[in-house]
């Protein structure tokens, strides 16, 4: 994109706090690499806010669509036209497409770009014990990857119980062999312990889990992308555990939602 025009294609990430979001520089360069006339812009929108703001974004016609981020993945699902099979089961929204007629098409692509970023770093899960920090959207997408992805077993560690007891009944009803527990802030006993939660996002942020309770052998990744090492991806370094940052979730999730999103 040489600058913005006319026949500029818009879309939005939506978010709040908005100032930690690394999604505009990545879409964007994934934009202008293809010769694609569009631009993502980001958008600072309270809770209060989002249907609002939502329904004026209908009224768009240059609007290619949305990207969805903390903490309104759950809200927006229910503010779409449509979702894909995905978004349903999962309940939760991170991409929302603009039909040509003004009806909303929501994705979610969190789980599916988590998983892949652990495989291009030669982390594979199949058959690894999986503890969850989180019951969320993002969490919900992470939780349904990883059970596609073949993990042995799932703990859901999550403050309100009842939203992990609800994760963990969709998560049987699809995937009846898989073993899935409601677990404690204790992480200890897994190969591979996933914050799925926005704890750490925020300097003096509570840990997601008990990190004095991991261990040398565990494998500790993150999905918050700013800033780059999570005050809980350092007490995991420090106990000696192998760490993966948010970034890669993003970068796999790019190509994915600019598919989704028609930025091509």
């Amino acid at each position: 994109m040489a600058e913005i025009t006319g026949t500029t294609r818009l879309f939005a990430i939506l978010a709040d706090p908005i100032h930690h979001v690394r999604t505009p520089q990545a879409v964007n360069a994934y934009a202008k690499a293809r010769g694609y006339d569009g631009v993502l812009v980001p958008m600072h929108v309270n809770a209060e806010g989002l249907s609002e703001v939502v329904s004026a974004l209908r009224q768009l016609e240059n609007l290619g669509g949305v990207i969805v981020t903390v903490p309104h993945k759950t809200a927006i699902a229910a503010l779409c036209d449509d979702l894909s099979p995905n978004a349903r089961r999962i309940g939760a929204v991170n991409a929302v497409r603009r039909e040509a007629d003004g009806r909303l098409v929501g994705e979610m692509l969190d789980g599916a770009g988590f998983v892949r970023g652990l495989k291009v770093n030669g982390i594979d899960p199949a058959g690894m014990r999986a503890y969850l920090a989180g019951a969320g959207g993002a969490a919900n997408a992470i939780a349904f990857a990883l059970a596609e992805a073949g993990v042995s077993a799932l703990t859901i560690a999550n403050r309100t119980r009842a939203k992990a007891e609800d994760l963990k009944a969709r998560l049987a009803e699809a995937y009846p062999a898989l073993a899935v527990a409601i677990g404690t802030p204790d992480p200890s006993g897994h190969h591979l312990v996933v914050n799925g939660t926005s704890l750490g996002l925020k300097d003096g942020d509570a840990l997601p889990f008990d990190a004095e309770r991991l261990s040398a052998d565990q494998i500790v990744a993150e999905i918050i992308m700013q800033p780059a090492e999570t005050a809980i991806l350092a007490a995991a370094k420090a106990r000696g555990c192998r760490t993966h940052p948010g970034r890669p979730m993003l970068a796999e999730q790019v190509a994915l939602m600019c598919d989704f999103l028609g930025i091509a």
